[in-house]
């Protein structure tokens, strides 16, 4: 795992999927921004921190996220750390029955198998008007950007580096991306409109870069989702069922669901987009035979 100096104290992990930042509070002792998937990645952070001889002292976490939060508990054991984050994510993590009510659309056992690692008790609760957090004595900027998830929060380091996590995602993965996440469109496109006026060094984006300014990428990115959500209303020929939407933008968008995990995923994520189809009054809900089915406005 390679490791990368920004500004001053603030450092990039690369895992591949990932840039998760750290903060170097002195020669031995560091703060990680997030911690990165458990399958993918414990071991490599585990072996990185051991040969470069550093200590989690603290970390704290832009959102409760699997890949972000997968090894909050694990290193908050191993290292005896601080762990903070915002008072709405801690509520998503904080049991395996808090986790089913964020993800309802799975059953309990699913739920269980695979996000119950991310269970974890905050030591510091950030809240919805807090611009600042204190961990391990050094100070950190917050801007709260819910939307992508209900607490999400970009950090901004001492070295005046701001840590996007997944309020913006990159060029490259816009490229790549079929229906990238937002738990809630509305709130997400409105807070990537805040980070206009966001005035830092530097930027560091978890999927995936490191820029000097964003204002293109914030720009891009309102397009690239709007965009997104426009091309599942043209789907909508008739009035249908969530089902018939699903099936209709997988085969567009070439969406090949081949497993009931990746079903659920994508279910997931369409939920959102047409939630804000239906927000920003280009769909209509009715009753049809039983069914809730979905219509274009027009």
């Amino acid at each position: 795992m390679k490791s990368k100096q920004i500004m001053g104290n603030t450092y990039i992990l690369d895992t591949g999927l990932l840039y998760l930042p750290y903060y170097m509070v002195d020669d031995q002792n560091i703060i990680l921004l997030d911690t990165g998937l458990m399958k993918d990645d414990r071991e490599r952070l585990s072996d990185f921190f051991h040969e470069k001889g550093l200590q989690v002292s603290g970390i704290l976490l832009s959102h409760a996220h699997i890949d972000h939060i997968g090894n909050a508990a694990f290193f908050k054991e191993k290292y005896q750390c601080q762990v903070a984050m915002t008072r709405s994510e801690a509520m998503i993590v904080d049991s395996v029955l808090s986790l089913k009510v964020f993800y309802s659309n799975y059953p309990l056992s699913k739920v269980e198998e695979h996000f119950g690692h991310m269970v974890v008790k905050p030591d510091m609760l950030i809240e919805e008007n807090q611009e600042q957090v204190t961990l391990c004595g050094v100070t950190f900027g917050i801007l709260h950007t819910p939307g992508h998830s209900i607490g999400h929060i970009a950090i901004t380091t001492p070295d005046d580096v701001t840590y996007i996590g997944d309020a913006l995602i990159s060029q490259e993965v816009m490229d790549s991306a079929k229906l990238p996440y937002a738990f809630i469109l509305m709130k997400d496109l409105a807070s990537k409109m805040k980070l206009y006026h966001l005035q830092s060094s530097m930027y560091v984006l978890a999927h995936k870069g490191v820029y000097p300014d964003i204002k293109d990428l914030i720009t891009d990115n309102i397009y690239f989702y709007r965009n997104r959500a426009e091309e599942i209303l043209s789907v909508v020929t008739k009035p249908m069922t969530m089902e018939d939407i699903l099936k209709a933008v997988s085969r567009t968008m070439r969406i090949r669901i081949g497993s009931v995990n990746k079903y659920l995923v994508v279910e997931r994520m369409l939920r959102s987009y047409v939630d804000y189809l239906y927000e920003t009054k280009k769909i209509t809900l009715t009753v049809d035979d039983g069914f809730i089915k979905y219509s274009r406005a027009d």
